[in-house]
């Protein structure tokens, strides 16, 4: 049960959020006219540090923070593939997002279906682009208010019944009025306090584990025996051969996936240039280090013997705050993992609502929309959007919204082909894209919902069957298809979109003539 302390920071770190958010029309301030550019992009004038807040915000969001942890706390080592995967994002995003930006701001696009639009000429292609980022994003955001939900109960603050519903409609309401008036300047102005509030009671909360249970050797020894092993070397803390194709196919297909995301686009496209996303992905691992603290966590939680409802294990690093930590800061990490919801539920309705307007609306309902009409219909879609996520997580089951999100993982990597290759090269036909989508899309849903819903899945190569990632199996189907369609597509004489980004059409390598040296 809460007790008074912790309810009091609680309260008073939520307050501050809401005060920030109300605070967030002085960000950048702009003498524009209303746009969707300046609503759902912060006229693309964030700089590196405020971009740093939002785009590692927006990326960690309060369910990872709740989520590995739980998975160490049941499983083991196999968490811990969010850590590399984090850090495969890096260098990904260094070279990915800061020339899609550049193409971007050149051409006045907003979404990744806008750069497809305009780099391969071709609108349905566009479309199931901005359709499979709606359909990744919302479960997603459904999934930040199970974090905030499974946090708040652990720790006592969240009331059985209608009391509960009321607080976490309470809990979100502020940020759907900030949103919906400030847009993207709203979580913006969040995401510093996420930072401060995550980076100061995760590193208290460690040390205080840390120095109660004597060391991580201790931690690691006790949780190795609470998985049934002798000491950590012979414990599921340390990954079986058999776990390690899984293990490194998740890191991988995991990045791959996560910056095909409309929120971390939305939230790249912010920046007020390719210079500052490439300072903000070399400063990105300082986030990795704190998803890795949080895992340990999950450990410390194993090594003490709390003890997580059945299939909560999410609540495991919750209860080990409740049990451990003085009232005041246990309410400080309670409400810095809550804000940490808001900031990419709030990201992820503008997103998913830009998609809407840009893509859907504009393209196939209103041609002529004015932007003020469009600024004024994805301020509607945003707010049902989150109305939608909170009844979903009043509605349905637990189970229900991760197993979408799981589903939403495999799917959403079915758009790298048309997005990330095609910022590379333009010789891939749409028609063979589009048919690799639909391949890449049927075959991962399958594979995962065959298997109960699990990302890993079994897959034979004319010997023992190996586990390895859904999503990446998907991508190689997808992406098999799309590279053997095109040159049948071409001899057939099937006419392509014009490409209007200016991008080289097909990889091209140049020689310096002073140096020899090759330069791509």
């Amino acid at each position: 049960m809460a007790d008074g302390a912790m309810t009091a920071t609680f309260l008073a770190v939520i307050g501050g959020a809401s005060l920030l958010a109300v605070t967030a029309r002085r960000l950048h301030p702009s003498d524009r006219l209303p746009s969707l550019e300046g609503w759902a992009l912060a006229d693309r004038s964030l700089g590196p540090v405020w971009t740093w807040f939002l785009l590692g915000g927006t990326i960690f969001t309060a369910y990872t923070f709740t989520a590995v942890p739980g998975l160490a706390y049941g499983n083991g080592a196999p968490a811990f593939f969010a850590v590399p995967y984090t850090v495969i994002v890096c260098p990904l995003a260094f070279v990915l997002l800061s020339r899609l930006w550049t193409v971007a701001r050149r051409h006045g696009y907003i979404t990744a279906a806008d750069f497809v639009r305009g780099r391969y000429g071709s609108p349905p292609l566009a479309l199931v682009v901005a359709l499979t980022g709606i359909l990744a994003t919302m479960p997603y955001l459904a999934l930040q208010l199970l974090g905030i939900r499974a946090v708040l109960t652990a720790g006592g603050v969240y009331p059985r019944g209608a009391g509960g519903d009321l607080v976490m409609v309470a809990l979100f309401a502020g940020l759907a009025v900030a949103t919906y008036r400030h847009g993207l300047r709203a979580p913006a102005v969040i995401s510093a306090l996420k930072a401060v509030a995550v980076f100061v009671s995760l590193t208290a909360v460690c040390w205080l584990v840390l120095d109660r249970l004597g060391g991580p050797g201790p931690v690691f020894d006790g949780a190795a025996r609470r998985l049934g092993g002798t000491d950590t070397a012979h414990s599921a803390l340390l990954l079986s051969p058999a776990q390690q194709p899984a293990y490194a196919t998740l890191a991988l297909g995991s990045a791959l996936a996560l910056l095909m995301y409309p929120h971390v686009l939305t939230a790249g496209f912010a920046a007020d240039g390719p210079r500052t996303l490439r300072k903000v992905s070399v400063a990105l691992p300082a986030w990795t280090a704190l998803l890795a603290l949080f895992g340990f966590l999950g450990v410390a939680a194993l090594a003490v013997g709390v003890r997580a409802p059945e299939g909560g294990a999410e609540a495991a690093v919750p209860m080990l705050v409740d049990r451990l930590m003085p009232g005041p800061l246990a309410g400080l990490v309670f409400a810095a993992i809550t804000v940490g919801a808001l900031v990419p539920a709030a990201v992820m309705s503008i997103a998913a609502a830009t998609s809407f307007v840009r893509n859907v609306y504009v393209e196939y309902v209103h041609p002529t929309a004015t932007p003020k009409r469009q600024v004024r219909i994805a301020k509607a879609v945003s707010l049902t959007a989150k109305v939608g996520a909170v009844a979903f997580v009043f509605g349905l089951r637990d189970q229900d919204a991760i197993n979408l999100q799981l589903l939403g993982g495999v799917w959403i990597l079915q758009i790298f082909p048309a997005v990330a290759v095609g910022l590379f090269t333009g010789r891939l036909h749409p028609r063979a894209l589009l048919a690799g989508w639909a391949v890449g899309m049927a075959a991962g849903t399958v594979l995962v919902v065959r298997e109960g819903f699990s990302s890993v899945v079994p897959v034979g190569f004319g010997g023992p069957a190996v586990e390895i990632y859904a999503g990446l199996v998907a991508l190689l189907l997808n992406l098999t298809v799309a590279v053997a369609a095109t040159p049948a597509l071409e001899r057939l004489g099937v006419p392509r979109g014009a490409d209007l980004t200016d991008l080289p059409t097909r990889l091209a390598v140049r020689r310096r003539p002073e140096t020899g040296a090759n330069n791509s």
